[in-house]
């Protein structure tokens, strides 16, 4: 027998397993003693672990820190901690490959993947961290979202069940607690399959009521604090049984050889999910026992159970003492106490409504009359409003329908009893609200600001929806109940309220109305009728058409406002439903007369969007009317600042802080429109791009050789050199890359292809179905194309033709001979074209006046060096202190002045070309707009 079997002493054993460890053995023990083990010695023993707990313990201690520094927002320790823990991992992919990945780690990838998610979008979160942080964030969310792809299969399966995963977790935990204790435990599997330590922590069956009442007391206190410290309290009342029955059984221990201690012990596979489910035993018997301990306890009145919390009211508080007198009087006094406590800190808005719903119904009941009521009214709907002590936020769907029921019965009392009077003005000694049959009601109040206020929050609730859920289209159908609201006061105004409030319930209504496409007069103008006999009758039955309300609401305002800003919104709503129904002439006609663009950079920012929103509607009407020009000229300012979703109102473009500020963007976002208002951008930029293709392509073939050729468009410049920059040129895919392709095939004359790639099922879907007559605006754009492309081929070609016969150039381009000879006769008159018309043969004679590219060279290199002198004598002069000489040069012709030859060049000074001659609108106040507040 070894050495090793033959003393069971501590200090023996670790000598012979390691040498870093020397326990010194006490002088006189003998060797019965040494077989004894102490408690003491029990503590002290050295604890033998396995590769994996090492590794996994490891990995535990680095996912500790890193949830502390979660918990702290600290992202640097964070990222340091993770980078570690990679490292950790990688060491223990052997045990891992073995084992499976462990579901703690699967558990911090996932949780840590969706901590960083949230606070990337918490921007207000973000603004306030420090530099580090700030890029320790950036580099932590990138580097675990590339990690997580390994570990993909895992964390859906931890987020499809998060509560076994960590239960899994847990029982691991366990049994690696008992496997790495395997060598502190002493007790033996006997022949009936119990072991000893398993008996030793079962609990005697003696036990007192008034101890098992106590312990579920004690249990059922625990539950408000973590789980952890639930298991750790429940541990402790067998570990302590424990020790105390090892001291009687150490007789026992004392026989056993100490080699069955570091044996290995074959656990059952399920011991660990038996003790889980036995602790949950446990505390659902505690919790019986606390039930059983309380209903006995019930008669006696001792106990009760209450509930967390601020205590609930079981009762309505009542609103009169028993036998009072229930008279207008008592019921101003007591309107006026709930008033009092409107706005105070704590107060509870919901009951305060309660209590104004309840003093409204016994008015009622009391027959106190309309007077009381409806003053009682007016303060229900303003604490409606003001349920939601923050602007920005909207009202709840359940507070909304309240209030359009308040507004509603508030209108429906009115209506009933004309002699009710209410007004501001009205002072609240001077109102009449007892029943009187000499004096009406008087009430002070103002029924338009509610309505005003409704509108207003209809608005917010419109902006803070999804705009692509359900939810917004509910929300949209509560516009008919608005409108009506609406409706009904402004017949109600027409009779006893003064002009201006006729004149604001009127831009009220205008406004629901102005951007709204009124399908059924448009059939009725095309002369179609309703497809059933249904739609028929419904459109007999139907009202005014919207043209003809909005200009009787308008034209009352013009004559009646006094205010600047009544009238200008008045007038923007009238040209944009003009616009939107192709009243082009009207529309352009009332812009021009209201001269609005001189001075609209002054106005406030609402009334620039709607200017905005309406300049864009006028430039798509003159689109589908084909004035190309035009189109683009009211289109340019917008398109050209590359902010058209925010002058628009229909978003906002990300900004540095510098810029806008977290309170500036709160207004901003106010004032956007809501999303069933919006222009669609993509057809904008179609038309916008569309328009100056066909203006610009022309132009640059008649000024190829020109040094001093000027853009009309710098975006659509832009585009063309974003187009020639591609390394390989494919199909066009979006819209922007169609009227590229087209614009290329323009450049050659090949209209064909242009119409193809301008006019086909995609761009047919993104844009052009968009527009209410799609046929009438797809043939007049193919009829801009043959026009556009056939100029552009005589200012390409001309300079290889001798003569071209006008009946080729018909065939060409599918034009009719009689148009032909209209465009080519304006290019001759315009001197674009250097030419003449022989009549009698229809051909067109071509003029050698066109310098070779020879001449073209000469003349640039000769512009060139007359600029060069120019700024050599400029400098000259400046040193000198003389100006004359340089500016008299100037102005008599010298170096800047035209040669004859330059084709077409005299034409274009007197015309002025594409950019100097301008409408009236187009140069007005909506080019400077973007030097204001939009």
């Amino acid at each position: 027998m070894s050495r090793f079997f033959a003393t069971g002493s501590d200090s023996e054993s670790e000598e012979s397993s390691s040498s870093d460890e020397i326990t010194p053995k006490a002088p006189g023990t003998t060797f019965k003693q040494s077989l004894l083990l102490s408690d003491d010695e029990e503590d002290t023993k050295r604890v033998v672990r396995s590769a994996k707990d090492k590794r996994f313990e490891e990995l535990t201690n680095f996912i500790k820190t890193i949830r502390n520094a979660m918990k702290i927002r600290d992202m640097a320790k964070c990222l340091e901690e993770f980078e570690q823990l990679c490292r950790a991992f990688l060491k223990s992919k052997n045990i891992v490959d073995k084992e499976g990945v462990p579901s703690f780690y699967v558990r911090l990838l996932a949780d840590l993947e969706d901590y960083l998610n949230q606070l990337w979008e918490d921007k207000e979160g973000k603004k306030k961290m420090n530099k580090n942080n700030a890029k320790a964030l950036s580099t932590l969310r990138q580097k675990i979202r590339k990690y997580n792809r390994d570990f993909e299969t895992e964390i859906a399966s931890y987020k499809e069940n998060p509560q076994e995963s960590a239960d899994e977790e847990e029982e691991e935990k366990e049994d690696d607690d008992d496997s790495g204790a395997s060598s502190e435990s002493d007790d033996e599997t006997g022949d009936d399959g119990v072991s000893a330590k398993a008996f030793l922590k079962k609990k005697p069956e003696g036990v007192s009521e008034a101890s098992k009442f106590l312990k579920s007391a004690k249990g059922s206190g625990d539950e408000s604090t973590s789980s952890d410290e639930d298991e750790d309290d429940e541990d402790w009342g067998p570990d302590t049984e424990e020790s105390g029955s090892e001291s009687s059984d150490d007789e026992e221990g004392k026989s056993k050889s100490l080699a069955t201690v570091f044996l290995k012990k074959d656990k059952g596979a399920d011991r660990p999910s038996v003790k889980k489910v036995d602790k949950k035993k446990k505390k659902k018997e505690r919790l019986g026992e606390f039930q059983e301990g309380e209903g006995e306890d019930e008669p006696e009145g001792r106990w009760e159970k209450v509930k967390g919390g601020v205590p609930l009211v079981k009762e309505k508080p009542k609103m009169f003492a028993k036998g009072t007198e229930i008279n207008t009087a008592v019921v101003v006094k007591k309107l006026n106490e709930i008033l009092q406590a409107r706005g105070k800190k704590g107060t509870d808005r919901a009951a305060q409504i309660e209590l104004l719903h309840i003093l409204a119904n016994i008015a009622a009941e009391n027959n106190l009359g309309q007077g009381i009521l409806v003053k009682i009214k007016f303060n229900i709907i303003a604490s409606l409003y003001d349920y939601n002590p923050n602007l920005a936020a909207f009202m709840k769907p359940d507070m909304w329908k309240k209030c359009l029921d308040c507004i509603d019965e508030l209108l429906d009392i009115l209506f009933e009893n004309n002699n009710i009077f209410i007004g501001e003005n009205i002072a609240e000694d001077s109102e009449n609200l007892a029943i009187s049959e000499q004096q009406p009601f008087r009430v002070r109040g103002c029924v338009l600001t509610l309505v005003e206020r409704m509108d207003e929050e209809f608005t917010k609730i419109m902006q803070n929806t999804d705009p692509h859920s359900q939810e917004y289209v509910d929300n949209l159908k509560d516009e008919g109940r608005v409108c009506g609201i609406i409706d009904r006061l402004l017949s109600y105004l027409e009779n006893k309220g003064s002009t201006e409030e006729i004149c604001r319930v009127y831009l009220r209504r205008i406004m629901h109305t102005y951007y709204k496409f009124d399908y059924k007069a448009h059939r009725r103008s095309l002369g179609l009728q309703g497809e059933t006999k249904s739609e028929q009758d419904q459109e007999e039955s139907e009202g005014e058409d919207s043209a003809v309300i909005m200009d009787r609401l308008c034209k009352f305002i013009y004559a009646k406002d006094r205010t600047d800003r009544i009238r200008t919104c008045a007038i923007l709503c009238h040209i944009y439903h003009h616009a939107l129904h192709s009243r082009w002439y009207q529309a352009r006609d009332l812009m021009l007369m209201s001269h609005l663009q001189d001075n609209i950079q002054h106005a406030d920012p609402p009334v620039q969007i709607l200017y905005n929103r309406t300049m864009v509607q006028l430039g798509i009407c003159a689109f589908r009317q084909g004035m190309i020009k035009d189109a683009h000229n009211a289109l340019l300012d917008i398109q050209s600042s590359g902010r058209a979703k925010e002058l628009l109102g229909q978003g906002l473009l990300m900004r540095n802080m510098q810029e806008r500020n977290a309170e500036q963007e709160k207004i901003e976002k106010r004032r956007q429109v809501p999303f069933h208002m919006h222009i669609n951008l993509e057809l904008l930029e179609c038309v916008y791009l569309v328009s100056a293709m066909l203006l610009e392509i022309p132009y640059m073939a008649a000024h190829e050789f020109d040094a001093r050729r000027r853009m009309i468009s710098k975006q659509f410049h832009h585009q063309l050199r974003v187009g020639e920059r591609q390394p390989l040129l494919g199909p066009p895919e979006s819209m922007r890359e169609h009227v590229v392709a087209a614009s290329k095939a323009m450049k050659m004359g090949d209209w064909r292809t242009c119409h193809s790639f301008i006019i086909n099922e995609k761009m047919n879907s993104k844009v052009w179905d968009l527009f209410p007559e799609t046929q009438r605006v797809r043939e007049m754009l193919v009829r801009k194309i043959q026009e556009e492309s056939l100029r552009t081929y005589l200012f390409t070609y001309s300079s290889v033709y001798d003569s071209i016969s006008m009946e080729t150039l018909s065939e060409m381009f599918e034009l009719e001979i009689a148009t032909v000879h209209s465009i080519i006769s304006k290019m001759i008159i315009n001197e674009e074209l250097m030419a003449s018309l022989d009549q009698p043969t229809q051909t067109v004679v071509m003029h050698r006046t066109e310098p070779t590219s020879l001449q073209n060279m000469a003349l640039q290199l000769a512009e060139k060096l007359g600029s060069l002198v120019e700024n050599n004598e400029r400098i000259f002069d400046l040193k000198q202190g003389v100006y004359g000489g340089y500016f008299n040069r100037d102005q008599k012709g010298g170096y800047q002045q035209k040669q004859s030859y330059q084709r077409g060049m005299s034409g274009q000074n007197q015309k002025g070309g594409y950019q100097q001659k301008q409408g009236g609108y187009q140069r007005g106040g909506y080019r400077n707009q973007n030097q204001g507040g939009y």
